[in-house]
């Protein structure tokens, strides 16, 4: 390994140049790693003489890279775990009702969550700091502080557990943001859960389910088994039996443009929401599956106020894929339309230039074991997106 040198005088004094830690750059796929390793800075060489007599000079060495990898190495061999790489996917909503305006300003939902094979890649390692965490990423525009959710979750789980353990972490983004497919809650389950693994498992499930609601309304549902009838806010979960077969194929096509979830439900108006039970959609889906009867979305026509475009996108997946897909519906708050059924978009989505930014992908429902995290199917959906990046 090579090194950055310094060679300095007895009577001058060196000047030391600032070397800035490299970015932490993760590879593999797998849940365990190799030993992580920087790029080296170039060498850095001041020389001068010892004395005049001698000739001699005395080579002083620095091992920036040396001393990390020491680090590292000596946190492998005290800790059971020292790296790991989860999977972390995105929900769809099935359906979801609005059933009240409540006093604190938030409106009770009921819906059907689900999760989907599409998703990012977390990688942790423990990182030799005793006082922050540092998080990359692979696309701009995500915050990488406090703001984010990722350490928004490690942050609490130190608070509830007490746990001094910090760590390195890269996101490998996959899932687009103001999508209303819950990325970020995702992420900040997945990350609960990984600093769970590396503390030992001192939490159970439930509690970190119940620590996650403190994140975000969405979160605690990546606690469930994949399936869940969510109440209140959303953060009341109630495990459901997979009501749908994974082999069912979807699509999702989300336009550049989001919606703020906040502008949908400002506009939402509970008089024009639906009246049925959602009871009784959770008992045809176990029933009869998924139809477009049942994929009710209350949010979508404010979010189609908020975003005219979105409505006219939705009115062509449906009219051209009519019999090829078993339902068409937005997810969430939006910006995302689900076409269930198929796995291909409509040709119109790639012959108009109207079209041609909008993020792709094909997918599958997911569910997980008790005691396991969701694992990245073996074929990974293929998501595409006709924008430089897509966040």
């Amino acid at each position: 390994m090579a090194s950055s040198q310094f060679l300095c005088s007895n009577n001058s004094i060196p000047t030391f140049r600032t070397i800035h830690l490299p970015q932490f750059r993760p590879n593999g796929s797998s849940n365990f790693h190799s030993k992580l390793h920087f790029h080296r800075p170039q060498f850095v060489k001041v020389k001068a003489m010892v004395s005049d007599s001698s000739k001699k000079q005395l080579e002083i060495v620095y091992d920036h890279d040396e001393r990390i990898n020491k680090l590292a190495d000596q946190i492998d061999k005290e800790a059971p775990i020292s790296r790991l790489t989860l999977f972390s996917p995105c929900k769809i909503n099935v359906f979801l009702r609005i059933t009240n305006k409540r006093e604190d300003g938030y409106h009770d939902l009921a819906s059907l969550f689900h999760v989907i094979s599409l998703g990012d890649i977390l990688k942790f390692s423990l990182s030799p700091s005793n006082t922050k965490d540092a998080l990359s990423t692979n696309v701009s525009g995500v915050p990488l502080d406090d703001r984010n959710l990722i350490i928004k979750a490690l942050n609490l789980y130190r608070k509830k557990t007490g746990t001094e353990k910090f760590f390195w972490i890269h996101l490998d983004k996959r899932v687009p943001t103001g999508a209303g497919l819950g990325g970020g809650s995702s992420n900040a389950a997945t990350a609960l859960w990984a600093a769970n693994q590396f503390s030992g498992c001192p939490a159970t499930e439930k509690e970190l389910q119940e620590w996650s609601s403190e994140i975000g309304s969405d979160v605690p549902f990546f606690f469930s088994h994949g399936a869940a009838y969510c109440t209140g806010r959303g953060e009341i979960v109630q495990n459901v039996p997979p009501l749908v077969s994974s082999d069912i194929p979807m699509v999702l096509i989300k336009p550049q443009q989001a919606c703020s979830t906040a502008e949908v439900y400002k506009r939402l108006r509970l008089d024009q929401t639906s009246n049925v039970d959602p009871s009784i959609l959770l008992e045809r889906i176990s029933t009869s599956g998924i139809s477009q009867d049942v994929c009710i979305n209350d949010l979508e026509p404010p979010a189609f106020e908020v975003l005219p475009s979105l409505k006219r996108l939705k009115q062509r997946i449906t009219a051209a894929g009519r019999g090829e897909y078993d339902a068409v519906f937005m997810s969430g708050s939006g910006s995302t339309i689900v076409g269930i059924g198929s796995p291909d978009p409509p040709q119109f989505i790639y012959d108009d230039e109207e079209y041609r930014d909008v993020f792709l992908s094909d997918a599958n429902f997911l569910t997980r074991e008790e005691n396991e995290w969701y694992k990245e199917p073996a074929s990974t959906p293929t998501s595409e997106s006709f924008i430089s990046e897509s966040v």
